[in-house]
């Protein structure tokens, strides 16, 4: 399999601002393996950059020929960024699919009409300016950016004031124990579907805390772990102290673990968003793949961005479906 490496650069509609920073562009890589395309986007706070996934990826081992021996040729990926292995990972998919001739949902076993709504993610900034977003963007589903300590409080006040969308917050890791206990009291009183990542990313304690004293109180609004819940893995040991888990190609390396992740978080009967970062509709549209497995999904990146250099989701306001072509189903643009 000849393998492809293309640099490009996202074009932001609005400024994404989250805890960890603000940008305009974001800067991904595609990676082709024969006619199959996938993607790694360089996320900083995870520790990618475009230059380090493009150095990853130009050492990579022969990957030989033997396209449905998929685990082999991902055994023989070296550790490192989980970007670029996401990439390789979603390029195999992809030209399996295409060779022979069947969209992944369907080499999957799942039925592409079995899809959860997606969210639309207004990112942080001052709360008038994201209830307006919020108002403006007319989603049924809105998934908030908070982490700013006592600030937060203000931001879903408004929000919610501007719409009755189901609404959905992320601290992006943003508070300690004592700010969450203190501020998820008083954010269910919004209505709130869930909370997600509330805690420090290693803090896996901190979960267990959190649950003990929100139960005390009698508070039930579901806590979500992400950055906290990268594989099947760190899935497994919150087992008890969250309510579900939200899965991404780009934690994972890729669908294969992905579908691992996804199988044992409902073991420990957790719930499942499947979510992105800024992506195009490459990365994305694999992820969906998988969506008809899960109860919720963020899936918005083609959304967020200008120049998406490819085809895939199709989005009707929050709804999605699936393309039907063979692999993931894109159409370069």
């Amino acid at each position: 399999m000849k393998i492809t490496i293309e640099p490009i650069c996202l074009n932001l509609k609005t400024t994404f601002r989250i805890a960890h920073g603000a940008d305009d562009q974001r800067f991904n890589v595609l990676v082709h393996l024969d006619e199959g395309v996938g993607e790694a986007p360089a996320v900083p706070y995870y520790g990618e950059t475009q230059q380090g996934i493009v150095d990853y990826l130009q050492h990579l081992p022969d990957l030989g020929d033997d396209l449905f021996d998929i685990d082999g040729v991902l055994a023989r990926l070296p550790p490192g960024s989980r970007a670029a292995r996401a990439a390789v990972d979603i390029a195999l998919h992809d030209l399996w699919g295409k060779r022979l001739g069947q969209p992944l949902y369907r080499l999957f076993g799942l039925n592409p009409n079995n899809l959860p709504l997606t969210s639309f993610t207004i990112a942080m900034d001052e709360p008038e300016v994201m209830a307006r977003r919020a108002a403006e963007s007319g989603y049924p589903i809105i998934k908030v950016k908070l982490g700013g300590g006592e600030g937060d409080l203000a931001i879903v006040a408004a929000i919610r004031q501007s719409t009755t969308a189901r609404l959905r917050v992320d601290a992006n890791a943003g508070w300690s124990r004592e700010q969450a206990l203190r501020l998820i009291p008083r954010l269910a009183e919004y209505d709130l579907e869930f909370v997600e990542q509330p805690l420090a990313v290693d803090d896996i304690e901190g979960f267990f805390w959190l649950k003990d004293q929100l139960s005390k109180q009698k508070i039930t609004l579901p806590i979500f772990a992400d950055e906290s819940a990268k594989t099947s893995r760190e899935i497994a040991s919150l087992a008890g102290a969250v309510d579900g888990v939200v899965v991404k190609l780009m934690k994972t390396a890729g669908l294969r673990e992905a579908l691992r992740a996804i199988h044992v978080a409902r073991a420990y009967d957790m719930q499942i968003m499947l979510s992105c970062m800024v992506e195009s509709s490459v990365g994305v549209t694999a992820a969906a793949h998988l969506a008809p497995l899960c109860e919720y999904a963020d899936l918005d990146g083609p959304l967020l961005i200008k120049n998406d250099p490819y085809r895939g989701l199709k989005y009707s306001g929050a709804s999605f479906s699936l393309p039907s072509g063979a692999g993931i189903g894109l159409e370069k643009i």
